[in-house]
C-alpha cells in the first residue's frame, strides 16, 4: 500500500498515499516455466524493496540509459524491448507472480542481462529505490482504467504520481503512457497538461502517433480487430 514516510506531508498527500496503489492483486496458477523463472531467475535478476536504493550502475555493470516500466503484466513487451535494445537497461515492476515468473523465464531463455525486476508496488519502488533525476524513461502501458466515476480516485495517474515521476526522471526524460480507453486518455491529459515541469510531446498537445519502440501486445492486436483504439501520451520533463 502507499504510505507517507514524512509526517509533515499534507493531509491530501497522506490520503493519496493511503488509497492509491499501482496495481490490483490477481490470482493465477503458476506454470512450470513461470516457476522455473522464479526459482532460477529471481536470485539473478530480482530486487527487494526492503534493500533500499541500489547502485544500478553496479547491478548492471555499466552506465546506460535506464527505463522503468510500471506493471509489465506477463512481460512480453518488456522482453521484446530489452532484446531489441541491448544497449539500454530496464527495471520492471509487477506484483502478479505468474507474470514475474514469465518475465524471468524469458530472460533466462533469451540470455538477456539488461533487465532487473521488482515484485511489489511500483510507487514504493519509485519513492524508496530510485534516485532522483536518474531515469531516462518511465513506461505505464495499459493501466487499470477504473471505469466507474467513484473509482477514478484509484487510478494511478494522479497529480501526486506525476510529481513523483517527474522527480525521478532526468531533465529531458520522458513519461510514456498508453491506454485503450479513450476516456482514460482524456483523464491522463487533464492531469498531465497541468502537472508542473512537463511538456507534452504531441504536436497538437494531445496524443502522439503510436511510437515504434512500444511493442504491440496480443491484447492490443485483439482490440484493434474489434475496432478499439489505443492512445499514446508522452510527456517530457523540462524542469
Amino acid at each position: 500500500m502507499i504510505e507517507s514516510h514524512q509526517s509533515s506531508a499534507a493531509p491530501e498527500e497522506k490520503r493519496l498515499h493511503r488509497t492509491i496503489k499501482s496495481f490490483v492483486m490477481r490470482a493465477g496458477r503458476m506454470t512450470e516455466g513461470q516457476q522455473r523463472g522464479l526459482d532460477q531467475g529471481w536470485p539473478k535478476f530480482g530486487l527487494e524493496l526492503a534493500a533500499g536504493a541500489p547502485d544500478f550502475d553496479q547491478l548492471f555493470g555499466r552506465t546506460a540509459p535506464r527505463t522503468l516500466e510500471i506493471g509489465f503484466g506477463m512481460g512480453h513487451s518488456l522482453l521484446e524491448m530489452a532484446a531489441a535494445a541491448p544497449e539500454l537497461d530496464f527495471i520492471g515492476v509487477e506484483v502478479h507472480r505468474p507474470g514475474v515468473g514469465a518475465l524471468l523465464n524469458g530472460l533466462i531463455t533469451q540470455s538477456l542481462g539488461n533487465v532487473r525486476v521488482y515484485s511489489c508496488d511500483a510507487l514504493e519502488v519509485l519513492r524508496n529505490c530510485v534516485a532522483d533525476a536518474s531515469l531516462d524513461r518511465v513506461l505505464l502501458f495499459f493501466p487499470d482504467p477504473w471505469h466507474k466515476a467513484r473509482h477514478h480516485k484509484r487510478r494511478i495517474v494522479q497529480p501526486a504520481f506525476a510529481e513523483l515521476v517527474r522527480q525521478k526522471l532526468k531533465i529531458g526524460g520522458v513519461l510514456h503512457m498508453a491506454t485503450d480507453w479513450e476516456a482514460y486518455a482524456e483523464y491522463m491529459l487533464e492531469v498531465m497538461n497541468v502537472a508542473p515541469g512537463y511538456r507534452n510531446l504531441a504536436a497538437d498537445g494531445r496524443c502522439v502517433e503510436r511510437p515504434a519502440e512500444r511493442p504491440t501486445t496480443k491484447f492490443e492486436r485483439r482490440g484493434e480487430r474489434l475496432g478499439h483504439g489505443v492512445w499514446d501520451l508522452k510527456f517530457q520533463r523540462d524542469a
